[in-house]
């Protein structure tokens, strides 16, 4: 039986999770070891994403209408920024293609989710410090930069990494302004995330209980209110506040993580 108290709080987490850089899969991780909660199944993981997903969408309509009208016959717009993106959408698309199962069988585990939340809060801290030292830059990013962007964004398939979290450290190390790392980020995740849904909905593992489709409903609803408010509240304050304040919270989380792993918790 499903309860509904845990799909709104789990909706809510992926929602807030998603497209910040702290990693949701930690935090969809603590709920079901600290409470024993049960896997909602693929359904509610297609419920989230899609919520994530129409919440981002949403938010960047005008961009992505840009985006669509400049590969329009004739329509003299420019490209450059489709490009880089369509390029920096390959990389996660082969390593998803060729690691997931093995990722998903071996990797999926307390210790390595611990490990990369430390691991890249501490990269995204040096990111942080280099981006606020250098020259940073607003102009589109290229080609070269959004494979190396694309690259990096193939981590994010080991738990605990954040693909929002380690595609803004890698544009914050090619000298880009944390605003214009966050919107290029944020664009990425739309074919990534779209293509997981795909992934998902091609599963054979799909099952819906006869009562259940009103908790993915507000599974889909709660997920991308709260997404589409992070995102708005990223993009307000993250020129503001710059990283740090996410780094600081991942090195708090991973901790703790840490020090329940060496008692014995898990």
């Amino acid at each position: 039986m499903i309860d509904w108290l845990q799909v709104v709080i789990l909706a809510l987490i992926q929602g807030v999770t998603e497209f910040l850089p702290v990693s949701s899969s930690a935090h969809l991780l603590l709920p079901s070891e600290l409470l024993g909660w049960p896997d909602q199944g693929l359904a509610f993981d297609i419920s989230v994403h899609a919520g994530t997903l129409c919440a981002v969408v949403f938010y960047f309509r005008q961009a992505l209408f840009g985006l669509a009208r400049a590969f329009m016959p004739h329509s003299g717009l420019d490209r450059s920024e489709c490009w880089a993106l369509m390029i920096a959408t390959v990389p996660v698309l082969l390593a998803g293609f060729g690691l997931k199962e093995l990722i998903a069988d071996q990797a999926r585990t307390v210790v390595v989710i611990t490990t990369t939340t430390l691991l890249f809060g501490i990269l995204l801290g040096c990111a942080d410090w280099v981006s606020r030292r250098g020259q940073r830059r607003h102009a589109v990013i290229g080609y070269r930069d959004a494979l190396l962007i694309g690259c990096a964004q193939t981590l994010a398939l080991i738990p605990g990494t954040s693909r929002s979290g380690i595609t803004i450290t890698a544009a914050l190390f090619l000298g880009y302004h944390p605003t214009v790392a966050a919107r290029f980020s944020f664009l990425l995740s739309v074919p990534v995330i779209a293509g997981a849904v795909f992934v998902m909905l091609m599963s054979d593992h799909i099952s819906m209980p006869a009562d259940a489709g009103v908790y993915y409903v507000i599974a889909f609803l709660v997920s991308g209110c709260f997404a589409y408010a992070t995102i708005s509240a990223f993009m307000y304050w993250v020129s503001k506040i710059g990283l740090m304040p996410f780094v600081v919270y991942r090195l708090a989380l991973g901790f703790v993580l840490w020090i329940w792993i060496v008692e014995g918790f898990w």
